[in-house]
């Protein structure tokens, strides 16, 4: 094999191959005297079979299969002579292939980059700490209360009207055939919530009970469900009982309805929640100051082709929220596209550039990740959703779901590691400090500022957002149902989307009439 570099550019290299005509001949007669071993051809003994006739009959059939093992056996041999680290598969290309002359192809390949950890030991990092104060823990409960629904059959016959409730019978026809998803029983719907298609509940306001009604909808163009884009339906609807919320009180019956045996269980309960959700937004915070020290101490060139790829992964997040929200991409963002673009890509080459860093740490020190780790995970990243018998039982059966955990993992366990070396202080704020965003303080513009809060404190090996709920698993999840998080009371528009797609105490109805 001859080896020539054609090209380096940075991070880009290029090789031209040869591999002599012999070589590769060679490689083609040993495999058909395999193949010549166990060959069932009429007139002859298995292996006794001419090889002129195995050439004949075979030759040309396993020449792909010699061609595509010779190319990728020679470029590991090249890489490996010249120590190369490749970033990305190589792009190879065939630029000379004819029987009895000698194969040429090129390889075109991207390699990581070398580069120096900074003394970890240097770093000095914040820790941001908050008390639970009496007024979060009140502020908390409040939010309960006003965000339990509860509703009842009013005590006297009258018209529905906005923030009642109606409990309804329906069933939906498009282009007059009954469409499956778009009919339902008993069920409660709440006149202004907006969890149906626009002009649904519009249409209800008025009626009253033991009345039947005809409600004529438009499906929206940028309908999630493509078959009923700008489709018109007519639903049938039957008004069983108009109904009025119920003012609830903060007292023991309340806590009961929310899994406690009663209301201090409840403000104990709330206090727990509390206490994570702050040490988890103190952690949050902790780790992106550590991964703004990291990037202000490496800087590197990065290979084109990742950022790419994480440019890729980033902008088709950005354009899929942009098209459920069904308005233009600046009306949405804030910003035109290219511009987007161009802030996007420095987002990706940041979190590539990181995610070298921290996997270098990680190897350097022989951080690992055992399953036990990855079981871990993934009880935490459920627990909100099934008991600790269904998560087992589901990776237990399907155990390359784990390793979806792999990376965030990993780097936690960089971070941490990083951490126990760092020098650590921390500091008592406010909790609207501690919650708020640490770009804020850098004069950011409101649209760069949602960029990097939605996309830059990601964890920079693709993490999967991890579960908020911790302790115990029952009370934990009743809680959160209640919308006491701080990142909910932070996020109002959240909190909002949460209640309108809320089902409790309600049948199962398919998505395709909810907005």
């Amino acid at each position: 094999m001859q080896l020539n570099e054609t090209k380096s550019d940075g991070l880009k290299r290029e090789y031209k191959i040869v591999v002599e005509s012999a070589e590769f001949d060679s490689a083609v007669d040993n495999r058909l005297k395999e193949i010549a071993k166990t060959a069932n051809i009429k007139g002859f003994r298995p292996g006794k079979v001419p090889m002129s006739i195995i050439k004949q009959k075979y030759k040309q059939g396993i020449l792909g299969e010699i061609l595509q093992q010779t190319v990728q056996d020679s470029t590991r041999q090249a890489l490996e002579e010249k120590s190369i680290r490749p970033a990305m598969e190589p792009k190879i290309e065939i630029t000379k292939f004819d029987e009895g002359q000698d194969l040429e192809f090129t390889v075109a390949i991207e390699v990581m980059p070398d580069f120096e950890i900074s003394d970890l030991s240097s770093l000095h990092l914040e820790k941001l700490k908050t008390d639970v104060s009496e007024d979060s823990i009140e502020d908390a409960l409040k939010r309960i209360l006003e965000a339990e629904k509860r509703f009842a059959k009013t005590t006297e016959e009258r018209a529905a009207k906005n923030g009642d409730a109606l409990l309804i019978d329906f069933s939906g026809q498009i282009d007059g055939k009954t469409t499956e998803g778009l009919s339902a029983k008993d069920y409660e719907l709440e006149l202004g919530s907006g969890s149906f298609i626009p002009g649904f509940e519009d249409q209800l306001i008025g009626s009253k009970s033991n009345q039947d009604q005809t409600v004529s909808v438009k499906f929206p163009d940028s309908y999630a469900n493509e078959e009923m884009q700008g489709k018109e339906a007519i639903f049938n609807v039957s008004i069983k009982e108009v109904r009025e919320r119920i003012t609830s009180s903060l007292d023991d019956e309340m806590a009961k309805r929310h899994g406690f045996d009663d209301l201090k269980s409840l403000r104990n309960g709330v206090t727990e929640r509390l206490k994570q959700e702050f040490e988890q937004a103190s952690q949050a915070r902790l780790k992106r100051t550590l991964l703004d020290k990291l990037a202000e101490q490496h800087d590197f060139n990065v290979p084109p082709s990742m950022v790419d790829q994480e440019f890729q992964q980033i902008w088709k997040q950005v354009t899929a929220d942009v098209e459920r929200d069904g308005r233009s991409f600046k009306e949405v963002t804030g910003d035109d596209e290219d511009q987007a673009k161009e802030e996007y890509q420095q987002i990706a080459t940041r979190r590539v550039r990181l995610g070298l860093v921290l996997s270098e740490i990680g190897q350097k020190n022989n951080i690992t990740v055992s399953q036990q780790d990855l079981a871990q995970a993934a009880m935490a990243n459920a627990s909100h959703m099934m008991s600790p018998e269904q998560i087992a039982e589901f990776y237990k059966a399907n155990p390359q779901a784990l390793e979806r955990f792999q990376a965030p993992v990993y780097e936690d366990k960089v971070v941490a590691f990083i951490v126990e070396l760092a020098t650590v202080s921390e500091r008592k704020v406010s909790r609207d400090e501690l919650f708020s965003d640490p770009d804020d303080a850098k004069n950011t513009t409101k649209s760069e500022k949602n960029k990097k809060s939605k996309v830059k404190d990601k964890d920079v090996t693709k993490k999967s957002k991890k579960n908020e709920s911790s302790g115990r698993k029952k009370k934990s999840s009743k809680i959160s149902d209640g919308k006491v998080t701080e990142k909910e009371k932070n996020n109002p528009k959240k909190t909002k989307a949460k209640k309108a797609t809320s089902t409790k105490s309600k049948p199962k109805v398919s998505t395709n009439l909810k907005k």
